[in-house]
């Protein structure tokens, strides 16, 4: 894959993240800090975890196509990385009360639960595509014959 084209996943990557970060940080505040108040400020921190969580998805780049299992091989280094990642910050941030094993769980929880989520969009999106890409060859066969009608 051309690094362009691994930049633009990247990017798309990270708005999704965002989003889904978002609705994890409301998930659990709402359960174990349900009378936090933050500022607009705060508004910034899915942003900054998305951006954080951009850095193990590197290890997916490659020039050539990755086989089946050296692409499963990189996606259980990249959740691994991105579970660290996401800990880390968790135990080095004092927002986070990382004393209650509850809220560290919540936070691995979401991290896979994330994961899986972004790992279904993408292969939505990339089997939608792959489909579009099909079709619009096979109407390209249609309409210009192929070596097989000509013989």
């Amino acid at each position: 894959m051309a690094f362009k084209q691994f930049m633009l996943r990247i990017l798309l990557l990270f708005f999704t993240l965002t989003t889904l970060i978002t609705f994890a940080i409301y998930i659990l505040g709402s359960l174990f800090a349900p009378e936090a108040q933050f500022g607009y400020d705060s508004l910034l921190s899915p942003m900054f975890y998305a951006a954080c969580c951009m850095v193990p998805s590197l290890v997916m780049w490659s020039r050539k196509e990755l086989s089946p299992r050296g692409m499963i091989l990189r996606k259980v280094l990249q959740f691994l990385l991105t579970e660290a990642v996401m800990l880390g910050l968790a135990f080095a941030i004092p927002v986070f009360d990382t004393s209650r094993p509850a809220v560290v769980l919540g936070i691995a929880g979401s991290v896979l639960v994330i994961f899986v989520l972004v790992f279904l969009f993408s292969w939505a999106v990339n089997s939608a595509q792959a489909k579009h890409a099909n079709e619009e060859l096979l109407a390209f066969q249609r309409l210009h014959g192929t070596d097989e009608q000509e013989t």
